[in-house]
């Protein structure tokens, strides 16, 4: 492995996460070699979830300076090259620059509800839904508010979309984070033309000279300049020359990680957000504010649902009981399958799929509720999927069919936990892959790879014969008293966040 390393042809992923920047290094055999983390937070500034920039290049050398570190530790392999590199990111937010690359206000971050009067006219004039936290409606809001910075924006990007700039000198992205920009027509896999002259005729000027070109899984976007290499790696030692691969979405290199980037299959991301995504077969025959249609990183159609939270309660309640997770949910078992009447409302920030746009952080019980710490843990766990639930019951009424669901991210960590609660509340089997808690990082460092590989076949072929052949994984089905409970827990939950 020495050797490999050392030679340039191992592959990188780096992940930007809403707590933790996460660098993972591979192998030929797809099999992670060396990783490096950097944990990072959102600051609330003027009432505006953010990031700096600062936070951003300090935390993404700090990331990739751990795995090599971990590399040299690992196998004796000092890091100086890499075959391939791709960054990926949470998706969606605001970052506008002028024309000499100057950010002309703070990074807007996806959990931002802040977009409502812009996203409901985009989605009225395009017959199309486009959430809050979308680029184009941040967008919208600022030329609507008639913010001063509004004349001076050339160019918009993402999260990724500005590290990889900073990498290559390249405005380019990945059709499924771009596809969290502004809508995508399948057809052309670029921004739709329609969509594109409407916002235009409405508002003046040309969108589409702002917005980065958009690229499919397997083009190379660029490579890693010497510039790029001394931003990230500032001792010297990283080389130039690396294939980029198209910067893409926590939402694409999900798909990627659990195999789901063919028609009918899905997967759920579980972090500090949740989100679900099922291909498409066809077109919905409607459009939903609870259904996000995006792409896979190759164009085709994606169902998302996603929720602006998840794993913040579970995480702070595990910290106050002295931080052993796999202790809390295991207990969690033991509870009833309806929680014994004990809700949580995990909402640090708003969630517009259940239509509450303020942070609600409660714990909710009636005198005849059963409060012991199994029925409140297992509570804490249903929390994190029971937005989903409501958002993905849209689908199952438009007759969506949904083949296999896979879940990934760290929540699924303890084996067939979360996971079974999942399939419960979906109503649906749920696997998970041995890949399960590496997500989003890892499926990056896939698609880097793909990139460098020349992609002389489809992304889905490349992932089941090679990537994925002979993966461990197991698969739960739903249970009735599981279901039942769940539909019961989720009874209580909308009273409760209506109350």
């Amino acid at each position: 492995m020495k050797t490999f390393i050392e030679s340039g042809r191992a592959a990188m992923g780096i992940e930007f996460g809403s707590t933790r920047i996460k660098a993972v290094l591979i192998d030929d055999k797809f099999q992670v070699v060396a990783q490096g983390a950097h944990d990072w937070e959102n600051s609330l500034v003027d009432g505006v979830w953010s990031y700096s920039l600062e936070e951003i290049e300090s935390g993404v050398r700090d990331a990739y300076a751990k795995c090599a570190a971990d590399a040299l530790a690992r196998h004796g392999a000092k890091l100086t090259k890499l075959a391939a590199l791709g960054i990926s990111g949470m998706m969606h937010g605001y970052l506008p620059f002028d024309a000499d690359g100057k950010l002309l206000v703070p990074f807007r971050t996806w959990r931002n509800v802040m977009t409502a009067e812009a996203a409901a006219e985009l989605s009225e004039m395009f017959k199309f839904n486009v959430p809050q936290r979308w680029s184009i409606a941040h967008y919208c809001q600022a030329i609507l508010k008639k913010e001063p910075h509004v004349p001076q924006v050339r160019w918009l990007t993402t999260l990724a979309g500005y590290v990889h700039n900073r990498l290559t000198g390249e405005n380019v992205m990945g059709v499924g984070e771009a596809s969290g920009m502004f809508p995508i027509d399948p057809e052309t896999g670029d921004y739709n033309a329609r969509m594109l002259a409407a916002f235009d005729a409405k508002f003046g000027g040309s969108l589409k000279e702002k917005l980065p070109k958009v690229l499919k899984a397997g083009e190379k976007a660029g490579v890693l300049t010497e510039r790029g290499a001394k931003w990230l790696d500032p001792t010297g030692a990283l080389q130039a020359g690396a294939v980029m691969a198209p910067p893409e979405g926590d939402a694409g290199t999900g798909m990627v990680a659990t195999n789901a980037v063919a028609t009918g299959t899905g997967n759920v991301s579980a972090g500090t957000s949740i989100f679900a995504m099922v291909v498409l077969e066809k077109a919905m025959k409607g459009y939903y504010p609870e259904i996000d249609v995006v792409t896979t990183p190759t164009g085709h159609e994606v169902a998302m649902v996603h929720c602006n939270n998840c794993t913040n309660e579970i995480n702070a309640w595990v910290k106050l009981f002295g931080g052993d997770y796999g202790s809390l949910f295991r207990e969690s078992l033991k509870g009833d399958k309806d929680c014994g009447g004990v809700v949580v409302v995990p909402f640090l920030s708003g969630e517009p799929v259940t239509g509450v746009s303020d942070a609600m952080l409660k714990v909710v019980r009636k005198p005849e509720s059963a409060f012991t710490l199994a029925n409140f843990f297992r509570a804490q766990i249903y929390s994190a999927f029971v937005s989903l639930k409501i958002g993905m019951d849209i689908l199952l009424r438009e007759g969506v069919e949904i083949k296999s669901l896979v879940g990934h991210g760290g929540i699924f960590r303890d084996k067939g936990i979360a996971q079974q609660y999942l399939a419960d509340a979906l109503k649906t089997s749920v696997t998970c892959m041995s890949t399960a808690s590496e997500g989003g990082p890892w499926g990056m460092a896939v698609l880097a790879a793909y990139a460098a590989s020349g992609a002389q076949e489809p992304l889905e072929d490349y992932l089941a014969k090679k990537v994925f052949a002979g993966a461990a994984s197991e698969t739960l089905a739903p249970t009735e008293d599981g279901m039942a409970g769940f539909d019961r827990y989720t009874a209580n939950f909308k009273e409760a966040i209506h109350a």
